[in-house]
């Protein structure tokens, strides 16, 4: 039992090793930075525009939603920042996942795939559900009425009807996926150009539509709908900020993005460029929605369902409502194509390294696309969006963003302090042990290499010593304090909820808690950082990168019990995937034991001339 524990622990730490050899991708190379700015867009600019921003508008933040989407766009940009450095550190399909078992390990990395799969697959099918109700409603509920009168499904958990619509829809897109990246991003930068040019219009005509007293009304008492007390800030900014959290949730899908690193011809500068302009439009497009919307008609009397149609038909602006329609159904589509996008190349990327059956990482040789992957993807997006009830489970998508938001953001500090200067292609020394080197970003306190004393560690704690570049001893102190810092983040954003804070002590709770986060932030700035160049890095490290580990966290908790619950049964169903296949199968196993791994072993076998490397 004394020797399993670490052998456990070393498998479950380890890392992924990449070296030059991988540089090379089996999946087409054909995206440029303008594709993937459109992709980020039309990920993001859906559902958000068209409903997200009226019941904000009504229930939290009155016109303040102004300010709520800004805050909200913050909040994403931190994210996005760590986000686009790893784009530029690691161009390897699979987004935070492969981020993770980079820098942190392979038990991390693959709870967050396995979360990242729950993400796209609830998004896939609620923006799918969502189509389809929004079509229907074209149709004056034609589709609704009838499967509901000859296939009602009356279960628990279960929608009222089967949505074959929605079902149709998903499979649809995923043949068009299958059938090459180029071929569906064509697809997406038409219909995202055609969704700005709508966001465009809504913009211009509801400016010539405006009233600046909108912002400014006063709300009799006594109503009966809970109206809030009028002005920029009827709820207060107790109510912006709730807002705002809400808010958040329509910037999910800008990591769409940093799954292409295989696909794209210059990944190092496409994916950072992507992500920051990306983010850039679609928040100046959540901000120029929401302003026009609370100018044209008081917040009070917003649509929750469909704001936008329903402001230009109390304006008498009926025809402008049918241009609005049309829009929304473009940005759906390019919402839909988002969610499905990034899907099969999380599952492509887990099952390149065996932690999930290495079939799915399968590459078509004429297409050129992870086609089993896709089309599995596809069909279980698919069957959940036939037979469930999505309401309940809309929340479980937030937390495997927010949880993957969150890791990324560690792993930007972990790599800027790490002792090993690695650049950007991350290749591993060949005369040393990937396992027992200074390559390894959580070393042990066992290792000769790292024996020092108490005082050592207290004095470069401050780095009293002055150093310039980093060493073992301040990578090993960097990484405590920036860990540290996020597990201390969970009871800090937990307190509030947890007791009165009007109380002293419990104000006094929160003081010593806020100084011993500070305290980790300052051990952090103190410490040597990697001076590595890249095309693009995260600035004011390590405060932004903290900042948003610590918003990220506090979203989690506003999250309901239930859909803790939920979530909860999904990771355990992703744990015993990993205990019983994934680490026995692992990349990282075969290495670990002086094997090649069978990818490796195939692709050397393979002629030449049938290779499919681009």
């Amino acid at each position: 039992m004394g020797k399993m524990i670490p052998g456990l622990f070393s498998r479950f730490t380890r890392r992924k090793q990449l070296n030059s050899s991988e540089s090379d991708s089996k999946l087409a190379r054909c995206l440029n930075t303008v594709d993937l700015t459109l992709l980020g867009v039309g990920s993001t600019l859906g559902v958000g525009v068209y409903v997200l921003a009226g019941g904000v508008a009504r229930d939290s933040a009155g016109p303040s939603v102004v300010l709520s989407f800004l805050i909200a766009g913050i909040a994403s940009a931190l994210s996005g920042l760590c986000y686009a450095e790893f784009g530029a550190r690691v161009p390897k399909a699979g987004s935070a996942y492969i981020y993770s078992y980079v820098t942190v390990g392979e038990l991390s990395a693959f709870v967050i795939g396995w979360n990242l799969i729950l993400e796209y697959v609830i998004g896939t099918a609620s923006v799918a559900r969502a189509y389809s109700g929004y079509l229907d409603s074209l149709l004056n509920n034609t589709m609704k009425t009838t499967f509901r009168e000859y296939m009602p499904m009356n279960a628990p958990f279960l929608a009222d009807y089967p949505d074959w619509t929605a079902f149709s829809i998903t499979l649809l897109l995923a043949l068009v996926l299958s059938i090459g990246v180029q071929e569906s991003t064509r697809f997406n930068n038409i219909f995202t150009v055609l969704n700005l040019a709508v966001v465009g219009f809504v913009i211009i005509a509801g400016v010539t539509h405006s009233d600046l007293n909108n912002w400014s009304l006063d709300v009799q008492p006594g109503s009966e709908k809970k109206l809030g007390s009028g002005g920029f800030f009827p709820f207060g900014l107790s109510g912006t900020l709730s807002g705002a959290a809400t808010c958040f949730y329509g910037f999910v899908g800008f990591d769409a993005i940093a799954t292409t690193g295989e696909e794209t011809r210059n990944p190092q500068k496409s994916i950072p460029i992507a992500i920051v302009v990306s983010l850039l439009v679609v928040c100046l497009a959540y901000m120029g929605i929401s302003s026009v919307l609370t100018l044209m008609l008081p917040y009070y009397l917003q649509d929750v369902d469909a704001p936008l149609p329903h402001v230009f038909r109390e304006v008498g602006l009926p025809s402008a409502a049918w241009v609005v329609a049309v829009g929304a159904l473009f940005g759906l589509s390019t919402s839909l194509l988002g969610a499905m996008f990034p899907l099969p190349r999380i599952v492509y990327a887990m099952a390149n390294d065996g932690l999930l059956p290495r079939c799915l990482g399968s590459v078509h040789s004429y297409f050129k696309t992870p086609l089993l992957a896709t089309l599995l993807a596809g069909l279980l997006s698919g069957l959940m969006a036939l037979t469930f009830n999505l309401a309940q489970l809309v929340d479980m998508m937030s937390i495997g963003t927010l949880m993957a938001y969150t890791m990324v953001s560690l792993s930007v500090l972990l790599l800027r302090y790490r002792a090993t200067d690695i650049g950007g292609d991350y290749t591993p020394l060949s005369t040393q042990d990937p396992y027992e080197s200074e390559e390894e970003l959580f070393p042990l306190r066992t290792s000769e290499k790292l024996v020092f004393t108490r005082r050592e560690y207290m004095r470069q704690m401050l780095n009293l010593d002055k150093l310039s570049r980093p060493t073992p001893l301040s990578s090993y102190v960097a990484t405590h304090s920036a860990i540290m810092f996020t597990i201390l983040t969970i009871p800090f954003c937990l307190m509030p909820h947890m007791v009165n804070m009007e109380v002293w002590h419990a104000k006094l709770g929160m003081v010593f808690m806020s100084l011993k986060l500070i305290s980790c932030v300052v051990v952090l700035c103190r410490q040597p950082s990697d001076t590595s160049s890249l095309s693009f890095k995260v600035p004011l490290v390590p405060v932004l990168p903290a900042v948003s580990i610590l918003t990220n966290v506090f979203l989690t908790t506003k999250l309901s019990p239930e859909t803790w619950v939920r979530f909860s049964v999904w990771l355990l169903v992703g744990i015993l995937i990993y205990a019983f296949y994934g680490w026995r199968n692992s990349s990282e196993e075969y290495r670990m034991k002086g094997e090649v791994p069978p990818e490796e072993r195939m692709e050397k076998e393979k002629p030449r001339s049938g290779s499919v490397l681009q």
